[in-house]
């Protein structure tokens, strides 16, 4: 009876392990195919925090042109873009470990599970 118990939690313990593995898998793939968007606008951009901000009253930033700002704002969010890509294949792997390490685990309890439902009949 306790041995039953124990391997049924076994079961549902590295059931639960290998979906979340897989929600988060997924998850990752779609961050893959379609990142997240940058939350800053150019208006903003240039306006507060572009290259062209003090950043002290002592050193005057200079002054760029719009056409440099907004190259400057589109290689920032290429940059962005490509560091949540590399992020979520980097979530990708972590995940299909969730995968792959418990269910190992979980065949080989439920094959123990059949042989001793099938030897007890």
């Amino acid at each position: 009876m306790i041995k039953n118990v124990y391997i049924y939690l076994v079961l549902f313990a590295t059931l639960m392990m290998t979906i979340g593995g897989s929600v988060a898998a997924f998850m990752a793939v779609a961050d893959i195919v379609a990142p997240t968007p940058y939350y800053q606008s150019f208006e903003e951009y240039k306006r507060f925090g572009g290259p062209g901000f003090e950043k002290s009253p002592e050193q005057p930033a200079e002054k760029l042109t719009e056409e440099e700002l907004r190259i400057s704002y589109d290689m920032m969010v290429n940059s962005q873009k490509e560091n949540e890509i590399e992020r979520a294949k980097n979530n990708l792997v972590k995940s299909f470990g969730w995968i792959i390490i418990p269910l190992p685990i979980f065949i080989y309890f439920q094959r123990r599970l059949n042989r001793n439902s099938s030897t007890k009949e």
